[in-house]
């Protein structure tokens, strides 16, 4: 389905290990996943110990009370693997993982900002004098041609009234 974000999405779980997790309900004050996510979407989503000393980050896919860690982990206590989850209780929340910020993206002044064919933000780096924007061959991400004249392209003009 889709990537959904949402406020104020918490739950917490008691399942150990590394697989799906049970989600037991939502803290007093917040959504479930099911319904601020909604079942079949994925999100951004961040699983702590109560102790502190484990941790992980990444996309998971929301269906009916459980959360499947399946798409990737983003940043973990565990080397940035999925972490193995003791017994006791976590907290489940929906996040925006600082990495996938467009601040993150854009280094250098000139800079095309765009979603990558994983749905992360990427970056086209500012082309030469002449070049024109086009899309690539496959139609799935911008890129930079040579164009003598253009006809052989399509000119963006834009005007600011005052």
């Amino acid at each position: 389905m889709a990537l959904v974000l949402n406020d104020r999405v918490k739950e917490t779980t008691t399942t150990t290990g590394t697989g799906t997790l049970t989600l037991a309900g939502a803290a007093t004050g917040f959504e479930t996943f099911s319904s601020g996510i909604g079942n079949g979407n994925t999100t951004y989503y961040a699983i702590a110990s109560d102790t502190g000393s484990q941790f992980e980050v990444g996309i998971g896919t929301v269906n009916a009370g459980v959360l499947q860690r399946d798409v990737s982990v983003i940043s973990s206590s565990n080397s940035d693997a999925l972490e193995n989850f003791a017994a006791g209780t976590k907290n489940v929340f929906c996040t925006f993982p600082a990495s996938k910020t467009m601040e993150m993206v854009l280094t250098t002044q000139g800079d095309v900002p765009y979603a990558s064919a994983a749905n992360t933000p990427a970056r086209l780096a500012l082309g030469s004098a002449g070049q024109i924007l086009q899309v690539n061959s496959g139609g799935t991400a911008p890129e930079w041609a040579t164009s003598s004249s253009p006809s052989n392209g399509f000119v963006i003009a834009m005007s600011i009234a005052l």
